[in-house]
């Protein structure tokens, strides 16, 4: 038998900290390139604005302003080198803790400068994008004067997305559920109505939105079908949204059913209550705070998915700026109504994030 070796479990020498130099100069490097990206793109533009005749003194020292923001970031390049030679001068010492301390707050000035430059030279190749062909694509996209002229006439169709979008929302949570009930019905005797339910959600859910609306509101009227056949084709629209959104509502409902733990079924029903006494007093309410989050994304992309009701007709804002377009041979009304819709989904998104983190803390907690 090997006798114990006393310094087994112990930790090996500490080890000597590498040289930052080399990180903190890659982001001198990348710090160079951001620079000399933007001038190259400011000087473009400049070039394109004099031959529009838009210049000015005030545009001029606007682009100089641009020009010099990208220097900022020699702020962190300068504080990484300076900390890989102190931490240099600590190895050269055998201060193995001014070296390691040096070292990483190097490498962490230099991977701030890194991040930053990479973000920075993204948005000057977006310019640079927009500015090419002569400042072509920026026209062709954005062109003020369109969009000033053509913004009363998008915004006033727009909110005929927004209209169907809350009316279709009432409408979905309250089919979803009945979808999702239904697909929980207990028994032999319910079988024949959870088969039915999950045909439904089965189709509609491999069915694309756009098929639904053209199905649904263009061929029941077609087909002279009664009740629905004298309706319009926003209400139709709202039909077939309802009946398309109503299958992925119907799983994000269940899957909150599901998520309660059975002893809060059987807890109910050993009190006497029925099971839709269970469902309404004691498993929905529970249900229904922990899908909130998915709940709200359904019906983000439920909001940008109005858009399609222009294959049948229904002037929304889509619709509305392709008019525009195709009357002046120009794509900058399209560009309105996509900065609406962004400007009512994103913050949406980030409250879905907020509501996200809220149900983080509260199971940690």
């Amino acid at each position: 038998m090997n006798p114990i070796d006393p310094n087994r479990g112990r930790s090996s020498a500490p080890s000597i900290p590498k040289d930052p130099t080399p990180l903190a100069l890659a982001a001198l490097a990348v710090c160079g390139l951001v620079v000399l990206t933007a001038w190259w793109v400011l000087l473009g533009l400049e070039r394109i604005l004099e031959r529009n005749q838009l210049g000015g003194a005030l545009l001029d020292a606007a682009l100089v302003g641009v020009g010099l923001l990208p220097l900022l970031l020699l702020v962190p390049v300068l504080r990484s080198l300076r900390a890989a030679g102190q931490a240099r001068a600590g190895l050269a010492l055998k201060d193995l803790i001014t070296a390691r301390v040096k070292t990483a707050e190097s490498r962490e000035w230099a991977q701030y400068a890194i991040g930053y430059g990479a973000a920075v030279l993204l948005v000057f190749l977006g310019v640079q994008f927009l500015l090419a062909n002569d400042g072509a694509v920026a026209a062709t996209f954005f062109r003020l004067e369109l969009i000033q002229s053509s913004f009363g006439l998008v915004l006033q169709a727009f909110w005929k997305n927004v209209w169907m979008f809350c009316v279709a929302e009432v409408f979905i949570l309250i089919w979803g559920l009945v979808i999702a009930v239904a697909r929980m019905v207990p028994g032999r005797a319910g079988q024949p109505i959870r088969f039915l339910a999950t045909l439904y959600t089965d189709v509609f859910r491999g069915l694309p939105t756009i098929i639904s609306i053209y199905l649904i509101a263009l061929g029941l009227p077609l087909a002279n079908v009664p009740v629905v056949r004298d309706w319009p084709p926003e209400w139709l629209a709202i039909l077939a949204l309802t009946i398309s959104y109503g299958a992925y509502v119907a799983e994000v409902y269940r899957a909150g059913l599901d998520s309660i733990h059975p002893s809060q079924w059987s807890a109910a029903r050993s009190l006497g209550l029925s099971f839709g006494q269970t469902l309404r007093f004691v498993v929905i309410p529970q249900a229904v705070r922990r899908i909130i989050p998915p709940l709200l994304n359904d019906f983000i992309a439920l909001q940008k998915d109005t858009a399609l009701v222009n294959v049948v007709g229904v002037i929304d804002g889509f619709n509305q700026a392709k008019i525009i377009a195709s009357n002046k041979f120009n794509l900058s009304a399209v560009t309105t109504v996509a900065l609406l819709f962004m400007l009512i989904t994103i913050p949406q998104t980030r409250f879905v994030d907020r509501l996200l983190e809220q149900e983080k803390r509260r199971t940690r907690g």
